[in-house]
C-alpha cells in the first residue's frame, strides 16, 4: 500500500506538532507517525511532572522556616506519599491529555498513524507495512534515558524519569546519579519530602554550571537538602534484598531506590538515516543546519530533542516551525536563534542566560557579583541564599551573559535574554526602573558592580538619562 504527501512528521512532541499546525496552515497535505506514548517529554517525563513534585515539597519545606516567623504547630505537619504521588500523575495527566486533544482536534484517521516509521529514503517513509511517499521529511522523535549496563542491571530499584512519576508511594531513600537539571529538581524535592537523598555526578559541578563562583554557591544550597559525591564515578551493584549499593569514590552508601539521571539520547535506532546517502558521525547522526534545521540539500530536517542540540521546549517548537516554514518557502529560510536560556527550578533557582563562563575572555569581559544576603526582601522572605553574575565587554559595555543561582531568578533570567536580545549595554540596562523592595535589586547590584569593575566612566551617573 502506498500514499503520497507534502510532508511526513515523525514524532508528535512540542517540535513534531508545532510543524504540523503550521503546515497545516499553510494548506500542505501532511501525515503524523508516532511510536509510543504521545504527548511531550516535557508534559509527560519532563518539566511538568517534577514542577508537581517541586510545588509540594516547597509547601512541606516551608514548615522549617516557619517557627522564625512566629508561626507554631508546623511540627504536626506530615507527608502521605501516595497522596503526593496520585496529584502529581493527575497534574501530569490533565496536561498531556490536553495536549493530545488539541493535535487530533486537526486531524482525520488517515493523517495519525501509530507505527514505527523507518525512513527508506529522502522522499520515502515506511510505517506498518505502508509505503509514504513524501514532499519532505520532518524528524522529531525525540529522546530517551541513557542507561550503561551497570544501572540495567538493577531491574526493578533502577528508576528513570520516564519511570519515576509511575511509582505509587516516596521511597525511603534513592541515590540521584546525574545531577544535571532533572536530577537536581527531583532530588531536592524529595530531599525536602523527608526522603534520604544522596546525589552523585562525575562531574565537578551540579546542573552542568561553568561559573564556578555560581557552581559552589549553588551546590552549597542543595547540599543541605541532600548529599553531594562530586567527581566521581558511580558503581552500582544490587543486594539480595532488592537495594542497591552505590559506590562513588570514597563513599558508599545503600539505598532503597537508584534514580538515574544521566543525560538522554536521540531516537534514532531503527529510524533508516543510513539510506539517506550522508555521512554519519560516530553516533550515528548526520550534520544539519541550525538555522533551517535541513540535513545537506535533502529535503529531511532534524527538529527537537532528536538533534541533541537545544533539548528545551521553547527551543523544539521553534525548531519545528523552522523546519515547516522552509519546506512550505520550497528554498532555504534560515532564521536566527533565540538567546540561550536555560533554568533549573531548584531553591535558590539557577539560570543561564546568553554566553557562558566558560566561553568568555577574561581578558576582555567585565563581571559582575550581587549575592542574595545584601538584598533588603530577601532579608523579609529569609531567603538569603544565592547570587547573580552579570557579564559585559569592558570596552562596549554590551552585555553578553549571566549565571544566577536566586530565588525568582527565572523572572530575571528572562529579564536579562531580553536586554541581550535587544543588544542592550549595561548603562542601558541601568535606565529601567527598578521598585523597592524587590528582589531584581540584587540585579540592578550586579549590574552595577559589572560597570564599576569595566573601568568605563559614564558623564553622568548610572540609571539616569539627560533629557
Amino acid at each position: 500500500m502506498t500514499r503520497k504527501v507534502d510532508v511526513a512528521i515523525l514524532g508528535a512532541g512540542s517540535a513534531g506538532v508545532t510543524a504540523l499546525f503550521t503546515l497545516l496552515r499553510a494548506g500542505k497535505s501532511v501525515v503524523l507517525i508516532n511510536s509510543g506514548p504521545e504527548g511531550t517529554t516535557c508534559a509527560r517525563v519532563g518539566c511538568m511532572p517534577s514542577k508537581a513534585l517541586i510545588e509540594v515539597a516547597s509547601l512541606y519545606h516551608a514548615k522549617t522556616r516557619q517557627a522564625a516567623f512566629g508561626i507554631e504547630g508546623t511540627e504536626g505537619l506530615s507527608v502521605d506519599g501516595p497522596k503526593v504521588m496520585a496529584r502529581v500523575r493527575a497534574i501530569r495527566d490533565k496536561l498531556v491529555n490536553g495536549f493530545i486533544t488539541r493535535t487530533h482536534k486537526h486531524l482525520d484517521e488517515t493523517q495519525f498513524i501509530d507505527g514505527h516509521a523507518t525512513i527508506t529514503g529522502p522522499n520515502t517513509v515506511e510505517v506498518n507495512g505502508e509505503t509514504i511517499e513524501t514532499g519532505a521529511i520532518i524528524i522529531a522523535t525525540g529522546s530517551s534515558p541513557v542507561l550503561p549496563a551497570p544501572f540495567r542491571a538493577l531491574g526493578d530499584a533502577l528508576w528513570t524519569t520516564d519511570t519515576f512519576f509511575e511509582q505509587p508511594d516516596l521511597p525511603t531513600s534513592v541515590a540521584i546519579v546525574g545531577l544535571g537539571v532533572i536530577g537536581c529538581e527531583i532530588g531536592q524535592a524529595l530531599g525536602r519530602l523527608g526522603v534520604e537523598v544522596h546525589g552523585f555526578d562525575a562531574a565537578p559541578v551540579i546542573a552542568g554550571i561553568k561559573d564556578p563562583v555560581v557552581a559552589e554557591a549553588a551546590a552549597e544550597a542543595l547540599g543541605q537538602d541532600m548529599s553531594l559525591t562530586l567527581g566521581a564515578s558511580v558503581e552500582p551493584s544490587l543486594e539480595a534484598d532488592g537495594t542497591v549499593t552505590i559506590k562513588a569514590g570514597d563513599k558508599t552508601v545503600r539505598v532503597e531506590r537508584v534514580l538515574a539521571s544521566i543525560g538522554r539520547r536521540p531516537n534514532i535506532a531503527g529510524l533508516g538515516l543510513e539510506t539517506l546517502g550522508v555521512e554519519l558521525n560516530d553516533k550515528g547522526m548526520p550534520a544539519y543546519d541550525p538555522e533551517t534545521l535541513q540535513i545537506g540539500d535533502l529535503p529531511v530536517y532534524m527538529t527537537g530533542d532528536v538533534n541533541a542540540d537545544r533539548p528545551l521546549l521553547h527551543e523544539a517548537k521553534d525548531e519545528g516551525k523552522i523546519a515547516a516554514l522552509n519546506i512550505i518557502a520550497g528554498a532555504r529560510k534560515p532564521f536566527r536563534r533565540r538567546v540561550p536560556l536555560a533554568v533549573a527550578f531548584t531553591s535558590p533557582q539557577i539560570a543561564t542566560v546568553g554566553g557562558t563562563f566558560d566561553t568568555l575572555d577574561s581578558e576582555t569581559v567585565s563581571i559582575g557579583t550581587a549575592k542574595a544576603q545584601d538584598n533588603g526582601r530577601s532579608k523579609v522572605k529569609a531567603e538569603t541564599a544565592g547570587l547573580i553574575r552579570v557579564y559585559a565587554d569592558k570596552n562596549s559595555l554590551k552585555l553578553l551573559g549571566a549565571t544566577l543561582a536566586i530565588g525568582d531568578g527565572e523572572h530575571m533570567a528572562h529579564w536579562l535574554a531580553l536586554a541581550i536580545e535587544q543588544g542592550l549595554t549595561v548603562d542601558a540596562c541601568l535606565e529601567s526602573p527598578f521598585y523597592h523592595p524587590v528582589l531584581e535589586e540584587t540585579l540592578q547590584d550586579a549590574l552595577m558592580s559589572c560597570l564599576s569593575n569595566s573601568g568605563q566612566k559614564l558623564p553622568h551617573p548610572p540609571g539616569l538619562t539627560p533629557a
